[in-house]
């Protein structure tokens, strides 16, 4: 496939540009800063300003699917305003460059537990809830989305070091947890997971999540 990956710089964008080479695929590579990627001969980077649709489109044109781990920055003061900006001009670029499939790499702030948000369960770590809000509002904002084939991946709460062994398990709104109550997932495996989407849709304009 032609994969156009949007964030493939950050820290999981770059465990998805692995997963996506090790099956094959050529893909686009968008960044900010798209030099600090290691060279490879089915890999081409692109700088762009996905809030900027027009830079968003001639960057995805030509791509079988879009997968976009985009992220303002954990340490921009205006991660959730500008979490909208780059959900705006990337939906709107992907459908001016005619792509039709895409995922959506969120967080996992937007599960719910105990009939609310995890993000807004008092006991959310302070210093993640404007980007965990950010993430939130372009869920909703996918969600009214009626002409893209969209899916939207909340990981678990714990996305740890480690390598892909293909054995997880799939869920909805709520975490996927374990025997001690942890939701977690490797990065290995997050990635895993989105190619496997990519590859073999079961998601279409869905939320999903994985766990073990």
């Amino acid at each position: 496939m032609k994969i156009a990956l949007i964030g493939a710089s950050g820290r999981v964008g770059r465990a998805i540009l692995a997963e996506a080479l090790s099956h094959g695929h050529t893909v686009t590579a968008i960044a900010r800063n798209a030099a600090k990627l290691p060279a490879n001969p089915n890999l081409k980077t692109i700088n762009a300003d996905v809030a900027k649709a027009d830079e968003t489109a001639a960057a995805v044109k030509g791509s079988d699917a879009v997968i976009s781990a985009f992220n303002s920055g954990w340490a921009n003061p205006n991660i959730r305003a500008d979490f909208a900006k780059g959900t705006e001009g990337i939906i709107a670029g992907v459908k001016k460059s005619g792509v039709k499939r895409i995922l959506f790499v969120g967080g996992a702030g937007s599960l719910v537990e105990k009939g609310a948000r995890l993000v807004d369960h008092p006991a959310f770590n302070a210093t993640y809830k404007e980007g965990a809000l950010g993430a939130a509002d372009a869920l909703e904002r996918v969600r009214k989305e009626k002409d893209l084939e969209w899916s939207f991946i909340s990981p678990a709460q714990m996305i740890n070091p480690g390598e892909r062994t293909g054995k997880y398990r799939h869920g909805h709104d709520e975490p996927v947890r374990n025997e001690k109550g942890e939701s977690a997932i490797s990065m290995g495996d997050l990635a895993h997971a989105i190619l496997d989407e990519i590859e073999k849709p079961k998601h279409i304009r869905q939320r999903f999540t994985v766990g073990y």
